[in-house]
């Protein structure tokens, strides 16, 4: 006859033994393996099976002429294998290193092949049962949604696992470009193979590859679309940034990296009242007008100072005349706060101050001037009720359109002016001969509509 403490050892023994079950099944159950990683804070991952081993590297030697997310090539312990930078490659933003920094790598094996690539972070390993995985969905607009395997959530992490072999594959009849529409509208191939033998005469294709992939880097983070209207701007400044770059790190990684490329488009005085020599600028490149009443719209006039310098410098212009502009912008909050700007005296250039009255908290421009002006909430892309303007002030606010639409909001600008209406444009934009007559110069970009 068993005793109690038989009995009772007897029901230990079982239970283990049906634990040891449960974790024997949850084991079999973990069928896939990944090494997770992350790029701009999501989290990633690849088949553990794909992955080599994991390193950390610096001082890449550097190839000329090559894709901009290619890195370098790095010896790995007598082997050579090429660096490639996923940030780089799926258009991510990335913190700018020094040479000597390291980098976290994960090496890759495909078949004969093996690559580093280059990662924010490395995680761990996580097992999980590929019957979980998710097939990828748009939402992850990150990466182009072919090169994702699936998506999977473990322990409240969403993991998005990449699929290498799509990556790095190289099939003869899928030639190894990439075809993709670039902001200008044009159609344009971009190497994409990761280890494409350069030919003779390719470095001209290799500094139009790098050039074309600047452009896709400037829509994707700052909207910024190369197209006719400002391409010779573009090109000169990619080769002031081949030389501030010596040919190295050409590429945009992040939206940093986007403005200081763009640091010199803008016209002047952007953000703030025109000073004394753009306003004279200003002032001497308008034309006559017969108008008793000069209208004008100011689309993308932001906090107002554009408004506000143009609406002085018109009422020195045409004295006798009405001035209305309507200002608009697509950011409320910023448009919103433009009726009650106020200065200190000292900040304002002397060509204002004839205009300016003083308050309890400062200086404000006075009710001739706010009342020729209406600022409103408005996107320049949607229907609006002007017409017959004599004046259009859009000062670097098409180049920040799609090409698509820059020839939209450019068509009705010509529809809402009345013949020989005024256009002024950025610094560095240009429209069309065929139907705009320049009026004004460097650095004022005034252009008349043909009759």
């Amino acid at each position: 006859m068993q005793t109690n403490e038989q009995k009772l050892q007897q029901e230990v023994t079982a239970e283990n033994g049906r634990q040891e079950l449960v974790r024997t099944e949850k084991a079999i159950t973990v069928d896939f393996k990944m090494v997770t990683f992350s790029l701009a804070g999501k989290d990633y991952g690849v088949d553990i099976m794909n992955v080599k081993e994991i390193a950390k590297a610096s001082k890449f030697t550097y190839v000329p002429n090559a894709a901009p997310f290619l890195r370098g090539v790095y010896n790995l312990r007598g082997e050579i294998i090429p660096v490639i930078d996923f940030r780089i490659f799926f258009h991510l933003p990335a913190e700018r290193k020094s040479e000597d920094a390291q980098e976290n790598l994960l090496i890759v094996r495909l078949e004969d092949h093996v690559y580093g690539v280059i990662v924010d972070s490395i995680d761990k390993v996580v097992g999980i049962q590929s019957s979980t995985i998710q097939p990828p969905h748009p939402i992850f607009g990150d990466i182009n949604i072919k090169y994702i395997h699936g998506v999977v959530e473990n322990q409240g992490r969403l993991y998005i696992i990449l699929d290498v072999n799509r990556i790095f594959e190289q099939k003869e009849e899928e030639k190894p470009r990439l075809i993709s529409e670039t902001p200008s509208g044009n159609f344009f191939a971009a190497q994409t193979a990761i280890l494409e033998k350069e030919q003779p005469g390719s470095s001209a294709k290799a500094s139009a590859s790098e050039l074309e992939f600047i452009k896709e880097t400037l829509f994707a983070l700052k909207h910024f679309a190369a197209s006719p209207l400002n391409e010779g701007w573009v090109e000169t400044r990619f080769g002031e940034w081949k030389k501030l770059r010596n040919n190295k790190e050409l590429q945009l990684k992040n939206v940093e990296d986007a403005d200081e490329f763009l640091g010199n488009f803008y016209s002047p005085c952007n953000g703030r009242l025109w000073d004394e020599d753009y306003a004279e600028k200003v002032l001497a490149a308008l034309p006559d007008l017969t108008s008793k009443t000069i209208t004008v719209w100011n689309p993308g006039c932001g906090k107002g100072y554009e408004s506000y310098s143009l609406a002085c410098i018109l009422k020195k212009r045409y004295k006798d005349a009405r001035i209305k502009i309507w200002a608009s912008d697509n950011d409320l909050l910023a448009v919103s706060s433009a009726p009650n700007m106020v200065f200190d005296l000292e900040s304002v250039p002397t060509i204002y101050h004839e205009y300016l009255v003083k308050g309890r908290y400062g200086y404000s421009f006075n009710p001739e001037i706010k009342d020729a002006i209406l600022f409103e909430y408005h996107d320049m892309k949607n229907v609006n009720p002007f017409t017959d303007l004599d004046m259009i002030m859009a000062r670097d606010v098409l180049s920040f359109l799609d090409p698509n639409e820059q020839i939209k909001v450019l068509n009705d600008f010509a529809e809402k002016l009345k013949a020989r209406g005024l256009l002024f444009v950025g610094q560095h934009e240009v429209v069309p001969e065929d139907e705009w007559t320049r009026l004004g110069t460097e650095p004022v970009s005034l252009y008349m509509l043909n009759s």
